[in-house]
């Protein structure tokens, strides 16, 4: 077994950091809902590491849940450790399927951590000759570098992994210690992660400077008068057996009885059919490609080249506009310059007339390569604005917001709009992180017909659409254009099976044009009041700094964690809560728990909501306000959340603070675009809970709504089992955090939290409210059961959430899906009413042909920039419109504010 090589995988480790690292916008899913990020970072991970050191042993180890002999010795052993997220515990059965698949032991023991049989396994390897690679993101594994054993740690950041590897040498230089001295340094440092204690008011610096001096904890004991620093020393002589127990609990064990013979950890070939079956299910196109799976599957489908006809000169592209009219319908593609802002470029576009008739129009632009033939981007925009204008001739494409703003731009409505792809597979299914063409061409259509974003590559690899050869642009823009326009008949099959045409063609797909309308209209922001609001914070955040460094004593780096972790809990003596694994902890948790323990508290929070209002708003609008219009221009996205709520970026709008009147002043500077313009502000009240009232049918509930009570009032009073007039500030508030709380799913965990109470009042309050709201109580096991049977559940618009996790063996997945499914179907439906009263809202003032027009939509209010003169008939359209969107058990109620500003109007 001479120079061969092991590699042993920390699961838990790995499969957190593949987690993490892989999250971005939303977490990666199936079309079916199961989450799937961290089995694909991991899967990553684990390529990786298998060609770059190509060992022929391998295994992986799991902690399992049992107790280990660690919690016999100390009680409080991990006890401040959080579960596993549902979204991630739902994946480690189906990483642990995909492992077996790979024909990869897993190693796993009760009363045992993966730690210790890693250990006890590299011990075993090393015995008979072999080389060991430990793959870990956990430094306790530092202990077990050896000269024949090596640790890679890889780091995970928007997809890509970078690894830092250690040896005795490595660890040495890095940290002046040996790695089987890291056991003593972890005794004395602690690690609030496995709630390992340490010697309090002890960091790793000071604990690695001990260990260098003296070698070890025992050591340090038996010299302990040759500690210079008497507040060190002190609290070595304090905690000696906190310090003696922590290097115990910090100990790997490498001589746990034998889990397995190394031999039997020999690499086997992966099982490739059950393998590629695995792959499929959990839609991991790019690993099949990588592992070579399925090349002799009918499934691997090779890629369409097809030539497609270039139209260069006025006379092609009359002759194509004609065919266009004579069909009566197109699906086009539109290649826009993306960098280029809020001035896009058309680059070209594709159209289909007639299945497998389709031709490219290649455009002028300043970036075109000179070899190339092309047509004045004015002179195709003037041949075929009355094409684009023709409500009688469909239109089907592909996010085609982006489209119908840039011809916004260009002065043309688009309009007979039938079908956009993208917003379509949105509705059939929410979940998916991507709704590219090609994919939809794949599912729908089993073509492949590749991908322009891969054409175009990314970073210092990106190409723009004016720079490609034109052979390669022409036919993939032009089969994207064949492939939509064979999309909408089997796309529309599902939509009509699903029962979401309705929430499809009247709802999803007239909301296009009103947010492209939106993003084209802009918010006007003030400069001058936020260089002046950022005076203002910046005087604010001075005088904080100030404050804080008076009940310092001394000057320090605020936005230091471990500076202000020195100050609170070594210099003022402040409890500590938790610590991370470099210090002691100050996140915003921490602070609060200690808000009554010293003035100084209450200021550093406020200095911190202060400089982040600062960084990400005043600093953050002035970036991106438009110098040609002077407006933010905001992207709203229809396809980003599962819920069906829209989202924005670019700034994000939706985020603009609002607890602390600091952060409110903000929406000072959001204003109209002159004089003659106001803002007017229309919010529901209490959407959620009315469409809580319709759902459930509960009639106490609902009564409270028809008389127009204050539902917060009345639960408390119903709760409480007080007079309506008895109830206090505080009863009030608690009952409008049940409110709100049972919409989310809530538990008396995490009630009690946000109230400050026991578990046991909180479940009291619960318990009282499903008492007197029975029919809430009905709704919460219906809507469960029904998610079970069905697979997902649905708003009263037939916008579905799939929830695979419902029918998970696993305790914390499953109620995570309970929660989503009690929610969504709240949450979701009123997304949906408020999408519903902007389309009306937006129709009505364009038929009337009004001045005013909606600029922004945050959450349950929209906003209107209104004409002076169209005040009354604007207020007027938005309550109608608002309470007329949708007919419940209770009335939908608006409020209707007018202002010079944002903030004037709330």
């Amino acid at each position: 077994m001479n120079n061969e090589k092991l590699m042993i995988i920390d699961g838990n480790s790995i499969i957190n950091r593949a987690f993490y690292g892989l999250q971005g916008k939303q977490l990666l899913s199936t079309s079916d809902g199961l989450y799937t990020n961290a089995v694909y970072g991991f899967i990553n991970i684990l390529y990786k590491y298998l060609e770059e050191e190509n060992p022929e042993y391998l295994c992986v180890a799991f902690d399992l849940k049992a107790p280990t002999f660690r919690h016999k010795e100390f009680e409080g052993y991990k006890a401040n450790r959080k579960g596993m997220p549902p979204e991630l515990a739902m994946q480690m059965p189906v990483l642990k399927d995909v492992l077996d698949a790979m024909n990869i032991v897993r190693l796993e023991m009760e009363g045992y951590e993966a730690d210790d049989i890693i250990g006890s396994v590299s011990v075993c390897a090393e015995s008979v000759g072999m080389q060991v690679v430990i793959v870990t993101g956990d430094r306790d594994s530092f202990q077990l570098v050896t000269d024949a054993t090596r640790v890679k740690m890889p780091t995970t950041r928007a997809g890509k992994t970078e690894t830092d590897e250690y040896d005795k040498a490595r660890i040495l230089e890095k940290y002046g210690v040996s790695p089987s001295e890291f056991i003593d340094v972890k005794g004395l440092m602690g690690d609030p992660s496995d709630n390992i204690p340490g010697v309090p008011g002890i960091g790793e610096k000071t604990a690695l400077d001990l260990i260098r001096s003296f070698g070890s904890i025992e050591n340090i004991y038996e010299n302990i008068e040759k500690v210079t620093k008497k507040g060190i020393r002190e609290k070595l002589e304090k905690n000696r057996d906190m310090a003696a127990l922590s290097k115990r609990l910090a100990a790997i064990d490498c001589a746990m009885p034998e889990i397995c013979k190394v031999v039997d950890l020999r690499r086997r070939d992966f099982d490739r059919e059950r393998l590629y079956d695995l792959f499929k299910r959990l839609e991991f196109k790019k690993l099949i490609e990588k592992f070579g799976l399925g090349e002799q599957q009918s499934e691997a489908l090779p890629v369409v080249q097809k030539e497609i006809a270039v139209i260069d000169d006025l006379d092609g592209l009359k002759l194509l506009k004609n065919k266009i009219i004579s069909s009566d319908h197109c699906a086009v593609v539109y290649l826009l310059d993306k960098e280029d802002g809020f001035k896009k470029s058309l680059a070209g576009a594709a159209f289909c007339w007639a299945e497998n008739e389709s031709a490219y129009v290649s455009l002028k632009s300043g970036y075109q390569l000179t070899d190339v033939k092309y047509i004045e981007e004015s002179a195709f925009l003037d041949e075929f604005r009355d094409v684009l204008e023709d409500p009688g001739i469909k239109k089907y494409g592909h996010e085609m917001k982006d489209f119908i703003l840039y011809l916004k731009r260009k002065g043309i409505q688009l309009k007979g709009l039938d079908f956009d792809t993208m917003i379509a597979a949105y509705v059939i299914n929410p979940s998916k992180e991507t709704y590219r063409i090609s994919e939809l061409a794949q599912q729908y259509l089993a073509v492949n017909i590749g991908s322009i974003e891969e054409l175009s590559g990314k970073g210092k690899a990106f190409v723009s659409f004016f720079n490609m050869e034109l052979g390669k642009i022409s036919s993939a823009a032009g089969l994207y254009a064949e492939a939509l326009f064979k999309l909408i008949k089997p796309v529309g099959e599902v939509l009509e099976q699903n029962g979401q045409r309705e929430l499809y063609y009247d709802i999803e797909l007239p909301l296009i044009e009103v947010l492209a309308d939106m993003e084209y209209r802009g918010f006007k922001i003030n400069p001058g009041y936020l260089k002046e609001f950022s005076a203002e914070l910046e005087e604010k955040i001075s005088a904080l700094t100030k404050g804080i460094y008076d009940m310092a004593s001394e000057e320090f780096n605020i936005n230091s964690p471990k500076q202000l972790g020195v100050i609170l809990f070594e210099k003022l003596g402040l409890p500590v809560i938790k610590k991370t694994k470099t210090g002691y902890s100050t996140d915003a948790e921490v602070l609060e728990q200690l808000s009554d323990r010293h003035e100084i508290i209450s200021l550093i929070l406020e200095y911190r909501q202060l400089v982040k209002l600062k960084s990400t708003y005043v600093e953050g609008l002035l970036n991106v306000i438009n110098p040609e219009t002077g407006k933010i221009h905001s992207s709203f996205n229809q396809t980003v959340t599962v819920t069906g709520r829209i989202s924005s970026t670019e700034p994000n709008l939706q985020n603009i603070p609002v607890k602390l009147e600091m952060g409110r002043k903000i929406r000072k500077v959001f204003v109209p675009s002159d004089e003659s313009f106001v803002l007017c502000d229309a919010d529901y009240s209490q959407i959620e809970l009315r469409v809580l009232a319709h759902i459930t049918g509960d009639e106490n509930m609902i009564l409270a709504f028809e008389n127009n009570e204050d539902i917060h009032a009345t639960t408390a009073s119903q709760v409480f089992g007080v007079a309506k007039e008895e109830v206090t500030s505080l009863m009030r508030g608690r009952a409008k955090a049940v409110n709100f709380g049972i919409v989310y799913g809530i538990g008396d965990f995490s009630l009690s939290k946000d109230l400050g109470i026991t578990r046991k009042e909180a479940r009291r309050y619960i318990d009282g409210y499903l008492e007197k709201y029975p029919g809430v109580r009905q709704y919460m096991h219906d809507i469960v059961q029904q998610g079970k049977e069905g697979g997902f559940v649905a708003t009263l618009f037939g916008r579905r959430r799939y929830l695979p996790e419902l029918k998970s063996s696993n305790f914390n997945m499953r109620s995570f899906g309970e929660r989503i499914a009690m929610n969504t179907p709240i949450q979701g439906s009123a997304a949906d009413i408020i999408k519903i009263a902007m389309v009306k809202v937006y129709n009505e003032l364009k038929s009337r042909g009004l001045k005013s027009r909606l600029v922004l939509q945050v959450h349950d209010e929209l906003i209107i920039e209104a004409d002076r003169s169209e005040i009354e008939e604007v207020e007027g359209i938005l309550k109608e419109s608002m309470e007329g969107a949708a007919s419940l058990k209770v009335p939908l109620s608006v409020e209707v504010k007018t202002g010079s500003t944002w903030y004037e109007t709330k």
